[in-house]
C-alpha cells in the first residue's frame, strides 16, 4: 500500500502527459507461452465482504453541512474550526463514528485536515492525495492545498484578524500539533480554544454512527511469541530507567501488541479502541469494557492486568496529577487533552516504548509472516492468471476485480480481513496514488492500458501487502520505459546492503535514482513498516525522506517506488521485506545488514524493458521468479501453473 502520512517525503510536481522519454524501447508481446486457460466462472464471495463500493459521502450534502457549522461556530464565538481526519487514538484508520472530515467534505482520503472560516475554508492534503481532493470535493467551498509545502499556520493567518479564536476538539489534534500551530499564530495574536464538545457530533446528529463495541479476541502466545507480561516488564523497565512514573498508551496498535489482544473496531486493522496506563511499578490499566471480553479472556487478562471501565478513565489521569507523578506521553501522537489535562508539571515528554519493541519482529512472528505471505501469493497468483484471461476481453471493471480478489483470497479458507480497501485502478484511476473505487467511479478496465492492483489481507500469522501493476493488451514504449525505471529502483532497495544504524532516510535514494536520471520522481515514501497482525501501516521504520528510524533486524516495511501519469496510467511494484541479520560480506571488515523479500508474485514481463536492465537486475528479476515458481506452482491448479510457467520465464 502506498505509504502512510507519516512517510510522505517534501513533495515535487505532478507528472503530466508528455511526450515519450528518447530511450531503447522493444517489442512487446502478450505472455509468449502461456496456456490460455478456460475461461473462469466469476468466484464471487457468498459471504459479504470486507469491502465495500457504495459511495456515501456525497458532494452535494457538503454546502448544507458546511452552512450548519458555520452556524454553530458562531453561537460558540469561534472564528474557525479545525476538522481533523483521526480519532482519540490518533490512528491512520478511524470507525466510522469518527469519520467527521469524510462527512463534512466528502473527500475519503486516510489523511487530511479541513479549517472552516465564516467565508474560507479550506482542505489540506499530501501529494497522495491531491488528484482525489480535488474529484471528490467541492471546489467551490473548499480550496485545496498540499502539505508540507501549504501550512495550516500561514492559511489561518491570511484567513483571520488578530485576536480571532480558532476552536478545536482536545481529543483529535496530538500535543506536538497543538503547540506548533499555537507557537505559529501567537505572533498575530490569533488563539486556540479547545471545545468541551465537537459541534462536528452535534451536526452529525443521530446518523452518527456508534462507536464500535466489538468483542475482543486474545491473539495467542504461538503467534505472539511473547507473554504479555514480558512485554510490560520490559516496557516499566523503560520507565524505570528514564525516572518516570507511568505511561499512557494511545496507540491503539501498540495496546493490542502489549496486551496481545486482537479486535475489529478499526475498519481492514484488528486493533481494538483502548487506552491503557503502565506504572513504573504494580498493575497496568487496560480501559475496555469487560463485556467485549469472554470471562476466560476476561480471567487471563486480570492476572496481569486491571479491566477498567472507559468511563473511568479520567479519574485515573486525574490522581495521577494528583499524587505528582511524573507521566510520559508521546507528544506526536498522545492527544492534547492529556497534557493539557495532566498539567504541565506532571508530563514526562518520551516515545512509546512499544513502537519499536512492536516493529522488531520475534521468532514466531516472523515464522507466520512468512506463512501469511506464501499463502497470500497463491491467491494473489491466482488472481494475476485470471485478470490476464479475462481483462482483454473488455468486460471486466475494476469493482469486478477487487471483488474477485478478495474471493480467492477468502478461499484460503484462513482470511480474517483484507489489510485496506484494495486500489483497483485502471488507465488514469490508476494515477491516484490512494485510488478507492466506488460504484460512482467504477470503470471498465481496456485495452492497451495499463492496471494498478494494490492489496493486503490480514491472516491469524501475518499481514501482507502487494502491488503489482499488469499490461491489458499491448503497452506503449513509454509505459514499458516508466514501467522499468520504477523497477530499477525497486530492485535497487531489494539488494541494498547497509551497515546498522542506517535510517531509513538514507535508503529512499536508491528507490529514486533511476527515475531521477530522467527528470521522474513520485510524491509519496518509498516503504512503510508493517505490523503483524496488526496494521499494514506501522512506525517507527520506514523508507522516506522522513525516514529517521534506524532500520534494524526483523522489521518489515514495504518497498513501492512508483511513477504516476495524471490522467494516463500510474504505476507502483511493491514487496514487503524483512530486514535481516547482519553479516559481514566476503572480504569485508563490517557487517552488512540485508532485506529478505517475503512477497511472491511476477512482475509482469511484458511491460520490461530488457535493454535498459544491467545484467545484474536481469539476474535478480530472473532468480525471484524462479523462486516464485518453484515456492507458488506446485500450489496451484494446471492451468495456473501454466500460466505462472510463462510469467517466470527468464528474461
Amino acid at each position: 500500500m502506498a505509504t502512510s502520512e507519516l512517510d510522505v517525503p517534501r513533495f515535487g510536481q505532478r507528472h503530466r502527459r508528455r511526450g515519450p522519454i528518447s530511450l531503447p524501447t522493444g517489442r512487446t508481446a502478450p505472455l509468449a507461452g502461456a496456456a490460455r486457460p478456460p475461461a473462469l466462472s466469476p468466484l464471487l464471495p457468498a459471504r459479504p465482504m470486507f469491502q465495500t463500493f457504495d459511495e456515501t459521502a456525497l458532494t452535494n450534502a457538503v454546502a448544507p453541512r458546511v452552512g450548519r457549522l458555520r452556524q454553530a461556530l458562531a453561537k460558540l464565538k469561534v472564528d474557525a474550526f479545525l476538522v481533523p481526519r483521526g480519532d482519540r487514538h490518533k490512528g491512520e484508520y478511524v470507525p466510522a463514528h469518527d469519520e467527521r472530515l469524510k462527512w463534512l467534505t466528502a473527500f475519503s482520503g486516510s489523511a487530511g485536515l479541513a479549517v472552516v472560516a465564516p467565508q474560507r475554508a479550506v482542505l489540506f492534503v499530501d501529494g497522495r492525495y491531491t488528484v482525489q481532493a480535488r474529484q471528490q470535493t467541492d471546489t467551490s467551498l473548499f480550496e485545496i492545498e498540499q502539505v508540507p509545502a501549504a501550512k495550516t499556520s500561514d492559511w489561518l493567518l491570511d484567513a483571520l484578524g488578530t485576536g480571532q479564536i480558532v476552536g478545536f476538539d482536545p481529543w483529535l489534534h496530538s500535543i506536538d500539533e497543538v503547540e506548533r500551530l499555537e507557537a505559529a499564530l501567537k505572533p498575530s495574536g490569533i488563539r486556540l480554544k479547545p471545545l468541551a464538545r465537537n459541534p462536528m457530533d452535534k451536526i452529525w446528529g443521530a446518523d452518527q454512527p456508534p462507536p464500535p463495541a466489538a468483542p475482543v479476541a486474545a491473539h495467542p502466545l504461538s503467534r505472539a511469541g511473547r507473554s504479555a507480561q514480558e512485554k510490560i516488564a520490559d516496557v516499566q523497565a523503560a520507565l524505570a530507567k528514564g525516572g518516570e512514573d507511568a505511561i499512557v498508551l494511545t496507540l491503539t496498535d501498540s495496546i493490542a501488541w502489549l496486551f496481545n489482544i486482537r479486535g475489529s473496531d478499526i475498519p481492514h486493522t484488528p486493533a481494538v479502541l483502548a487506552f491503557a496506563i503502565v506504572p513504573a511499578e504494580g498493575r497496568a490499566s487496560l480501559f475496555v469494557e469487560r463485556d467485549r471480553l469472554s470471562e476466560t479472556h476476561a480471567s487471563q487478562l486480570e492476572d496481569i492486568a486491571d479491566l477498567v471501565p472507559p468511563e473511568a478513565l479520567t479519574e485515573q489521569i486525574d490522581a495521577l496529577k494528583a499524587a505528582r507523578k511524573r507521566v510520559r506521553l508521546n507528544p506526536a501522537t498522545a492527544a492534547y487533552w492529556f497534557s493539557r489535562r495532566l498539567g504541565e508539571k506532571s508530563v514526562s515528554r518520551g516515545p512509546d516504548p512499544c513502537q519499536r519493541a512492536k516493529a522488531i519482529k520475534n521468532a514466531a512472528e516472523i515464522k507466520g509472516a512468512r506463512s501469511a505471505h506464501h499463502r497470500d501469493a497463491v491467491a494473489v497468483c491466482r488472481f494475476l492468471a485470471w485478470f490476464d484471461q479475462e481483462a482483454p476481453s473488455g468486460r471486466l471493471d475494476e469493482i469486478a476485480a477487487a471483488r474477485q480478489l478478495e474471493a480467492f483470497r477468502a478461499e484460503t479458507g484462513k482470511l480474517k480481513e483484507i489489510s485496506f480497501d484494495t486500489i483497483a485502478g485502471s488507465g488514469p484511476n490508476g494515477a491516484i496514488v490512494h485510488y478507492r473505487v466506488n460504484t460512482e467511479s467504477n470503470r471498465r478496465i481496456g485495452r492497451s492500458e495499463l492496471f494498478l492492483v494494490d492489496s493486503g489481507a490480514q491472516y491469524g500469522d501475518g499481514t501482507t501487502d502487494v502491488t503489482r501493476t499488469v499490461a491489458v493488451g499491448r503497452p506503449r514504449p513509454e509505459m514499458r520505459t516508466h514501467y522499468t525505471l520504477v523497477l530499477k529502483g525497486h530492485i535497487a532497495v531489494s539488494t541494498a546492503l547497509f551497515p546498522e544504524g542506517t535510517r531509513g532516510v538514507e535508503l529512499d535514494p536508491l528507490a529514486r535514482q533511476a527515475l531521477w536520471r530522467h527528470g521522474l520522481d513520485y510524491d509519496h515514501g518509498t516503504g512503510h513498516g508493517v505490523g503483524s497482525y496488526l496494521s499494514v501501516h506501522e512506525g517507527p521504520q520506514s523508507i522516506s525522506r522522513r525516514g529517521e528510524a534506524v532500520l534494524e533486524a526483523g522489521m518489515i516495511i514495504s518497498n513501492e517506488p512508483g511513477f504516476y501519469l495524471e490522467d494516463e496510467y500510474g504505476i507502483r511494484i511493491e514487496n514487503l521485506v524483512l530486514v535481516n541479520p547482519p553479516m559481514t560480506p566476503e572480504g569485508g571488515d563490517r557487517a552488512m545488514l540485508s532485506f529478505e523479500t517475503l512477497t511472491l508474485a511476477p512482475y509482469d514481463r511484458r511491460l520490461i524493458e530488457t535493454k535498459l536492465l544491467t545484467s545484474d537486475e536481469k539476474a535478480w528479476v530472473d532468480a525471484y521468479h524462479k523462486r516464485v515458481m518453484t515456492e507458488v506452482g506446485p500450489e496451484l491448479a494446471a492451468a495456473d501453473r501454466r500460466w505462472l510457467e510463462a510469467a517466470t520465464k527468464r528474461l
